[in-house]
């Protein structure tokens, strides 16, 4: 099997692994302006999940979510043009929660089948095209993204944190940064990034209050429990006024409103156990800055296996330069291509609520041997067929 350092998309990484095995040293000056990319594996799973159409291979298997999943590792890449990208996921649980809080998570629905059957195919995918698979059993991925953000900030690489999760808030700083998924009607291209401005401008205080801003209001989603009746608005007016979950507590017996003076008494126990359940853990060992392996011949294999053809036309593009992203020809495909982007469905649009046990339009369909549906799953078919194409 051929195999490339680094991926087909890190060309200046694979440049200095080669540099590397023939005695050549990073300089002070190229170390600073690396960027690494973290991906929030199962965030970004099941967003991609419920955004795109219940698509499966002629033989009945699921690769709906599978297809966006590729196309959005492309799109972030493309965006950010990291030196290393690594994608963590969760795995049998995190120990350290559980052991303080028996009903942390217990709250979510289960996995839906025809997206647990497509997660392994994710990360077999994603190692193939080169990005980095991580994950340790009883350890919480956002605790490994932590880890892995404070430890390459700490040696002055840039990082960006790809997911929805509010809880990574609590990481940006000078060279940690967040990108979130675009919001309805914007544009679509492009994932927002947080720095500290923008965690103010989004949740109302900076990101060194973000723990106790979660643990006032709860997070239902973790099942973490808030303070009976603390919204947003109250918790910002709170830690505007008094600075923190300490300063609150202080002032407990004048807090306004005045109808939270009695429950803020019992609330010591509570909001210690929000903060300890919240605030990552940092301090987990890792290779952190390693690169993922390139294996172009177990990739084409893949998107011939999983009838991915539309993936695989790109990938061939991607690896070899012509119609690649940037291209005269690329830009000439874009532009004709901007109606049918424009008519795309949002990967990333929040769940429905009712949607948690099947894709987002509940309808199914077959791809034919291009990777195009074959019937009818999300209207409108022409836009949806353009889309799948340009992916």
């Amino acid at each position: 099997t051929e195999t490339v350092p680094g991926t087909f998309l890190f060309r200046v990484q694979t440049e200095r692994n080669s540099y590397a095995n023939h005695g050549y040293k990073e300089t002070a000056a190229e170390k600073r302006n690396m960027k690494h990319l973290l991906l929030d594996g199962f965030n970004i799973a099941f967003r991609v999940y419920h955004g795109m159409p219940a698509l499966t291979r002629a033989d009945g298997f699921p690769i709906g979510a599978l297809q966006g999943w590729v196309w959005l590792l492309w799109k972030l890449h493309d965006q950010e043009a990291p030196c290393q990208a690594t994608v963590f996921f969760d795995k049998e649980g995190s120990r350290r929660h559980l052991e303080i809080h028996a009903e942390y998570k217990a709250n979510r629905p289960s996995m839906p089948e025809d997206l647990k059957k497509q997660i392994p195919e994710m990360k077999t995918v994603t190692a193939l095209l080169g990005f980095r698979v991580v994950e340790e059993s009883g350890i919480e991925a956002d605790d490994l993204i932590a880890s892995a953000a404070k430890a390459l900030s700490e040696r002055g690489h840039e990082v960006r944190i790809a997911s929805a999760d509010k809880d990574f808030a609590q990481l940006v700083n000078e060279r940690v940064h967040l990108l979130n998924p675009p919001p309805p009607k914007q544009n679509k291209d492009r994932w927002v990034e947080l720095d500290a401005a923008g965690v103010v401008e989004k949740f109302g205080v900076p990101p060194e209050r973000i723990v106790d801003y979660l643990s006032l209001i709860g997070d239902t989603i973790d099942n973490i429990p808030g303070l009976s009746g603390v919204g947003p608005k109250t918790a910002l007016a709170w830690l505007l006024a008094h600075g923190s979950i300490d300063g609150i507590l202080a002032v407990r017996d004048g807090i306004v409103p005045a109808r939270f003076r009695e429950p803020l008494k019992e609330a010591d126990k509570l909001l210690a156990l929000n903060r300890e359940l919240i605030t990552f853990r940092t301090d987990f060992p890792g290779d952190w800055s390693a690169s993922g392996v390139l294996d172009e011949a177990g990739s084409r294999a893949f998107f011939e296996r999983m009838s991915m053809r539309a993936a695989g036309r790109e990938f061939e593009r991607r690896i070899t330069g012509r119609d690649a992203p940037g291209s005269a020809v690329a830009g000439a495909r874009a532009k004709s291509g901007n109606a049918a982007l424009a008519a795309e469905p949002d990967l990333f649009a929040e769940p429905k609520p009712e949607a948690t046990t099947g894709a987002t339009s509940g309808s199914t369909g077959h791809l034919s041997g291009d990777g195009v549906p074959t019937t009818n799953p999300m209207p409108p078919t022409p836009a949806l067929t353009q889309q799948l194409e340009l992916f």
